[in-house]
């Protein structure tokens, strides 16, 4: 009789709706995946699914820059104007 494979390593964490996350919240948790990550602590199967999330998480802020940047462009007529800090 065959042995059964191990069983799956645990399954990435649920990607969070692109429209329930602010971009802010976003990379806020980006940013502590990359600690957690970079710390080197973390076993290889949460490794994998924190890297996973974070490119979950990554384009959705990219998205929501790209959106943000369209939309100025639209208010601008078009055109980016230099920001002029006050």
């Amino acid at each position: 009789m065959a042995r059964s494979s191990p069983a799956a390593p645990p399954a990435a964490p649920p990607a969070a709706p692109a429209d329930t996350a602010t971009y802010e919240q976003a990379l806020a948790e980006l940013e502590g995946l990359v600690q957690a990550m970079e710390a080197g602590k973390m076993p290889l199967d949460q490794l994998l699914a924190s890297y996973q999330r974070g490119a979950v998480l990554l384009q959705q802020c990219r998205a929501r820059l790209q959106a943000v940047e369209e939309q100025v462009k639209l208010l601008e007529e078009g055109q980016l104007k230099p920001w002029v800090a006050p």
